[in-house]
């Protein structure tokens, strides 16, 4: 069970401090957004990679950009564990993932609320990460969509049915109220901002919903 803090809920003029706060969590989620894809404009490659040196646990690069096939090489290139693209922002899948690969970077991708988990079918051997967004990407701090869930427990049928390895990590409203039920469907890599950010001590938070998770998960 892995947790993933968002920095979009961090203090952007602190960075240093706020990773070196979540340093007992696996990874910083790190949400790039280009005001075109989403409605919102966040980090772009010189911000990622200054993150990414200071950074004491892993970058898990989160791309809302469009044009994913020529941007995402980019962020792997910084030397970032894991970059994500979003399907639908993506011409070639396939290739984009095996270019990531290539590259050395961890390669993942995601879908929105509406798009079917069926339409990863293909692609599900090919990554190291699927991303179901919980929530319409652009913002942090939104409520989680309950009818996502359903999605979660599909993805993770669709992982099992390839009997591969794939992480299945959820993006959007998680809290510890939530993240059981999250477990339970089968998600095991959790992105929370707020939930992590909001608390004094980080450390405490990150602890808190790894032990709920665990504490409801199958696998």
């Amino acid at each position: 069970m892995r947790i993933h803090p968002s920095i979009l809920s961090a203090d952007f003029g602190r960075f240093a401090d706020e990773l070196e706060s979540i340093r007992s969590a696996d990874a910083a989620h790190v949400d790039v957004m280009d005001n075109h894809f989403v409605p919102n404009l966040t980090f772009g490659l010189p911000v990622v990679a200054r993150l990414n040196e200071l950074s004491p646990i892993p970058l898990d690069v989160h791309l809302m950009i469009s044009d994913a096939d020529q941007h995402a090489p980019k962020y792997a290139e910084l030397g970032v564990d894991s970059v994500t693209f979003h399907l639908e922002a993506c011409r070639d899948p396939l290739a984009l993932a095996r270019r990531l690969h290539r590259i050395g970077s961890k390669a993942a991708v995601a879908i929105k609320p509406a798009t079917p988990v069926s339409e990863l079918a293909e692609l599900v051997t090919e990554v190291d990460m699927i991303l179901i967004m919980t929530v319409e990407p652009g913002f942090g701090g939104q409520q989680l969509i309950e009818q996502t869930l359903q999605k979660v427990g599909s993805a993770r049928d669709l992982i099992r049915s390839r009997d591969v390895s794939v992480g299945l990590q959820v993006d959007g409203g998680v809290t510890e109220s939530n993240i059981g039920k999250l477990a339970e469907l089968g998600a095991d890599v959790f992105v929370a901002g707020t939930a992590v950010f909001s608390g004094e001590d980080r450390a405490e938070r990150i602890s808190a919903l790894r032990d709920e998770a665990l504490s409801h998960s199958h696998q």
